[in-house]
């Protein structure tokens, strides 16, 4: 999916699939918020290769009302070309430099020496914008390990402190994804349950923390396209479980 040349898929996705991976060594604890890069094998057995692993971007740390600690991404992340949602999925820090707007990350590294770091617990309905399906707010919840992963609310040039609405139209909004770092744009409108906007994303961006100012408004998945944080929130309660309660990490 890198490239300059935009494809057509089923589900609209912004994960990556460039990689490699490093040789495990003792485990270290690692510092996750939103922004910040993830990888995982899609289903594939055993750790992740260098043709197995794939890559995306938290949306948020945060615990939940059982004092989980839970990150947030994309769904399609978590969803192979079947339709099989990966519940149970092992995920581990993407150890690769993050990437700037005028100088792209340009793969995916498995953290091997930090080991799995969470696993995912639920994975909702994909956008679905380009395949006709059901329209989801195409998040997914990962349970993180407190003692593998340090929780922050500063990542690149973003820092989230509380939870709110998008704003209104013509307000710049920014986002910080593992690929092409810290990009802002407008908000533009609403097309069903989700926003628009001008963000420039790209592989390995999905599931980036969309912000205004150091409010969390949305995730971003493509298309300049978002689901709001708050109606995520609100299936997440509605689901119960890992997730129910979420609050940011502070």
């Amino acid at each position: 999916m890198r490239g300059r040349a935009a494809k057509a898929l089923a589900v609209l996705s912004l994960a990556t699939g460039i990689s490699a991976v490093t040789s495990p060594a003792a485990n270290a604890a690692v510092t996750l918020g939103g922004g910040s890069g993830i990888a995982f094998d899609a289903g594939a057995p055993g750790e992740p290769t260098a043709t197995t692993t794939g890559g995306c971007t938290l949306t948020a740390v945060g615990h939940d009302r059982s004092g989980n600690l839970v990150g947030l991404t994309n769904a399609h992340c978590f969803i192979t070309s079947d339709g099989t949602k990966l519940v149970g999925e092992d995920v581990y820090r993407d150890k690769s430099p993050s990437g700037t707007s005028t100088n792209w990350a340009s793969k995916v590294e498995a953290d091997l020496e930090a080991g799995v770091i969470g696993k995912v617990t639920y994975v909702s309905t994909p956008n679905n914008l380009l395949s006709g399906g059901p329209p989801g707010l195409d998040f997914a919840v990962i349970k993180l390990d407190p003692a593998k992963v340090d929780p922050t609310p500063t990542v690149g040039g973003v820092t989230l402190t509380s939870i709110g609405p998008p704003p209104a139209n013509g307000t710049i909004m920014c986002k910080e994804g593992h690929t092409t770092g810290l990009t802002c744009g407008m908000k533009v409108g609403t097309s069903g349950k989700w926003f628009t906007h001008t963000i420039w994303t790209w592989a390995g961006d999905s599931g980036s923390p969309v912000a205004v100012g150091q409010t969390l408004v949305g995730n971003a998945w493509g298309a300049q396209h978002g689901s709001p944080i708050l109606s995520i929130l609100d299936e997440m309660k509605a689901n119960g479980g890992v997730g129910a309660g979420f609050r940011l990490a502070t």
